[in-house]
């Protein structure tokens, strides 16, 4: 087995293999920075140019790909507070802080050196486990896999802060918003209003961006300043790296549950790094600065989203079932080579399998190393006014966005669940335990409607489950024991009689949907019925809970950048961005993605930013044919319009 150890990592360093996957980091670099595409789009990109390729070199241009779309991801989460896919949501909350106040270079150091180790050990966690993980992999049923979304969950308690109602109540919420869609068990709709992009269910990427991306946008332009509030970078390129290995057992623990979760299908980098920021907080002594720009809030998610890759090459290459989704265009690739997946990748090419783990290892090598050379030009984009930037992220959520699904009511959504993530912003909820319940929602039903199909009710007395439970409660006493450090949304302030009334009206909403959901779960079959029926009691106690405290006096927060303006009586500004954005979107409808592009950046920038007309011109030309570009080289599509469809 060593020889053809030895004799892989040779292929690996040939010329034509290093140029291959070095062209992987290259396309997964930039798919990772652009928000919303994610390994899946990005491993499509690649798949028609396999035809034809010597497997070794397509592998290693494969592998390059996904190995660094965690690492590449990490600049927009940083430095705009935008998630660059779902496998860096956690970065955003102590990321952010950090590049605002003046530590981007800091941030991103810590994250590429985090990243870069982590994916080197789930490389090495690959090479080990490929041949002893068979048992382990095969040992979790739906069962277990259930109970591990209820881990999941349990995280809930450390990142709801100050306010565990809120907490509980925004992730009910999220398993309402997870749960639209048709029932996995009996195919019943469930609240889709007779709306035909409802049936399939609302996408990851207009939820996170509309929970992260447009809150953040609007708070920045209401600031009026740039994203970074000092201007200079500082030399945290050398602290940063000094910060991960001051906590070596962090990266390490990070790395490995990355390997775990990755080696479990269904899970993956979209609930991963949210257990190892969970982790982090529950290991800490200090729990004070979590959320305000704690590096081991950066450290920890990064280490286990790029070890994620490695854990979920463990079932994709032993028994063809990938575990995430980049990992089933992935398998897509291998069938095109020849390659087949399964026991042979152990027995009879064990060769081509060390080639796939040197290269997994290499890839990360070389994205960080990328990363860190491109990061002090990009990290300046925080000292630019953030009025010229606005107009340019809106355009790339809204293109991320409608990637998900090639629909308008992407960009609805998009802008409903924007409005939904300024408001949590806005009154202190928690919008991390929102987007942790619709993540897991589908795979906790899945999960649960298979285990009683299976096992009847005897799969709650399987040891795997046992076990999992154990660490739940566990998880969940530590974080009702030291959750309250942690600031889930930033400092807040006591708000006056008349915001109490706004947060008793925003709280109010959320629990009417509680209550549809209830009422439309009433009238579906039981296998139909159970699984909403639960979350919407859950969802509509837990509101009512936060509208009785709020009516108390109790957990009457408002956030701290609202709060001069708010208890003044005057206006925020907020609305009236938000009503800018939606208007946008009716353009697009109208007439056209790029069209109205043309038209919303020269207007935003010379009303909001009062642009001169040269420089408008240039910014506006500049990233109408960036985004064409982008559009052209990945054969995407972009929304033609109703006047373009009439006259095209």
């Amino acid at each position: 087995m060593f020889d053809i150890a030895l004799s892989a990592l040779g292929q690996v360093m040939s010329g034509g293999h290093i140029a291959f996957l070095v062209l992987g980091v290259c396309v997964g670099l930039i798919v990772g920075i652009l928000p919303g595409l994610g390994g899946i789009a990005g491993m499509s990109i690649l798949l028609p140019f396999l035809y034809g390729m010597d497997p070794t070199s397509a592998l290693g241009m494969l592998i390059g790909m996904v190995a660094v779309i965690p690492t590449g991801d990490t600049f927009t989460s940083v430095m705009m507070g935008i998630p660059g896919s779902s496998a860096s949501q956690a970065t955003v909350l102590d990321g952010f802080p950090m590049a605002k106040r003046g530590e981007a270079a800091r941030a991103l150091s810590a994250a590429f050196t985090s990243s870069l180790l982590g994916g080197v050990i789930g490389a090495l966690v690959l090479s080990f486990a490929i041949v002893i993980a068979r048992p382990l992999v095969l040992s979790f049923s739906s069962a277990e896999l259930f109970m591990l979304t209820l881990f999941g969950l349990s995280m809930v308690a450390v990142l709801s802060g100050r306010s565990l109602t809120k907490g509980i109540a925004a992730a009910g919420i999220g398993l309402v918003i997870g749960s639209i869609g048709t029932a996995p068990a009996t195919g019943e709709a469930r609240m889709t209003f007779g709306i035909d992009y409802l049936y399939d269910g609302v996408s990851l990427v207009a939820v996170a961006m509309g929970l992260f991306a447009i809150p953040e946008v609007i708070s920045l332009l209401k600031r009026g300043s740039a994203i970074s509030e000092t201007t200079a970078l500082g030399g945290g390129w050398g602290k940063g790296m000094r910060d991960v290995l001051r906590y070596p057992w962090l990266v390490a623990r990070c790395a490995s549950m990355g390997c775990v979760i990755g080696a479990l299908p269904g899970l993956g980098g979209a609930v991963v790094d949210w257990i190892a920021y969970s982790h982090a907080v529950q290991t800490s002594r200090d729990k004070s600065q979590f959320g305000k720009g704690d590096v081991r809030g950066v450290i920890a998610p990064e280490s286990a989203n790029n070890a994620c890759q490695g854990g979920a090459l463990i079932p994709t290459l032993l028994f063809g079932v990938p575990g995430s989704g980049s990992m089933a265009v992935f398998l897509g690739g291998m069938v095109l080579l020849g390659i087949q997946p399964g026991v042979t990748m152990v027995e009879t090419k064990l060769d081509l399998t060390y080639t796939i783990i040197w290269s997994l290892a290499l890839a990360n090598v070389v994205g960080a190393g990328l990363c860190v050379l491109l990061a002090r030009p990009v990290a300046r984009l925080t000292q630019v006014p953030f009025v010229y930037l606005a107009p340019f992220m809106v355009m790339i959520a809204m293109f991320a966005a409608f990637q998900a699904s090639r629909s308008m009511a992407d960009l609805v959504a998009l802008m409903v669940m924007g409005m939904v993530g300024m408001y949590m912003r806005r009154f202190g909820w928690p919008r991390p335990a929102l987007l942790i319940g619709f993540v897991l929602a589908p795979g906790a039903e899945n999960y649960l409607y298979q285990a009683v199909q299976f096992y009847d009710w005897d799969w709650i007395t399987r040891p795997g489950v046992i076990i999992i439970a154990l660490i739940t409660i566990i998880s969940v006493w530590l974080g009702l024991r030291f959750g309250t450090e942690i600031s889930s949304e930033g400092d807040s302030d006591t708000a006056d009689q008349k915001t109490r009334g706004r947060q008793i009206a925003f709280a109010g909403l959320l629990f009417l949907v509680a209550a549809y959901c209830i009422l439309e779960a009433l009238q579906l079959s039981f296998l139909g019925m159970i699984f909403p029926l639960t979350i919407g009691i859950l969802a509509l106690v837990a509101s009512l809970a936060v509208i009785l405290r709020l009516r108390a006096g109790r957990v009457a927060e408002i956030h701290d950048d609202d709060a001069s303006a708010t208890l003044a009586g005057e206006s925020s500004g907020r609305e009236t961005y938000l009503a800018v954005f939606s208007g946008l979107v009716a353009l697009i409808w109208l007439i056209g993605f790029i069209p109205a592009m043309v038209i919303f950046f020269p207007t935003f920038l010379i009303v909001a930013g009062k642009a001169r007309p040269v420089p408008t011109l240039l910014m506006t030309a500049g990233a109408v044919g960036f985004i064409s570009l982008i559009t052209w080289a990945m054969a995407l599509r972009l929304p033609e319009g109703l006047i373009g469809q009439a006259l095209f």
